[in-house]
């Protein structure tokens, strides 16, 4: 990703809240059927490896798993909160009007090769583990145990699951550190002014000059 010093996020525990924060990422491989993608939910685990390995599975009637199988690098992109920024809210374009419109957000790219599993016990703790994680919170939780054993046995066996520890990391929080604290400032109060949650989302997120 094209990454300016100004956007660089290196901070792996800003990196990790992004990913943890992302309910749906994006996975792309590079094999002989040439580019592929696919929408998966995924489980961090901080503490496996330098940067935290990634966990997810394919349905088995997805080819793409066939890419990892071969030892093909991925990529996994974690888009967080985006907005258009508007040149009317810097106050630099009642000064001298050289102001053009931009795109602020913030993403997260993890690369590596991963591990290809299908053991039934291995799957199980995967789905129960990603089933847990984002029913936390609901007044009355589903777990995988509520389903009949021979039901999900029968899911798992549909199922391919992975793991990618990340061995590299890049993050990107393109957030207007490049402009004056004044233009900034309007920013920020552009988005909070909308009527978009996802442009609040984002103003919530821009830290600000003095």
């Amino acid at each position: 990703m094209y990454l300016p010093s100004s956007f660089r996020q290196d901070d792996l525990g800003e990196l990790h809240r992004q990913i943890a924060e992302t309910r749906l990422a994006t996975l792309i491989s590079h094999g002989p059927s040439g580019l592929q993608a696919s929408h998966l939910p995924l489980l961090l685990v901080a503490d496996e490896g330098k940067f935290g390995t990634l966990y997810g599975h394919f349905a088995k009637a997805n080819p793409q798993w066939r890419d990892l199988v071969e030892g093909h690098e991925v990529l996994v992109t974690f888009q967080g909160p985006e907005a258009y920024v508007s040149p009317s809210w810097y106050p630099a374009k009642a000064e001298h009007g050289k102001v053009v419109p931009t795109w602020n957000y913030i993403a997260v790219h993890a690369h590596g090769q991963a591990e290809v599993f299908d053991e039934p016990e291995r799957l199980l703790q995967l789905v129960s583990r990603l089933s847990d994680q984002h029913e936390a919170g609901r007044a009355q939780p589903w777990a995988v145990s509520d389903a009949p054993r021979e039901y999900i046995d029968s899911m798992l066996r549909a199922i391919v699951g992975f793991a990618l520890p990340i061995q590299r990391l890049e993050g990107k929080w393109k957030l207007g550190q490049n402009r004056s604290a004044a233009d900034q400032h309007g920013v920020r109060d552009g988005l909070n002014n909308s009527p978009d949650s996802r442009d609040r989302a984002l103003a919530a997120r821009m830290p600000l000059q003095p």
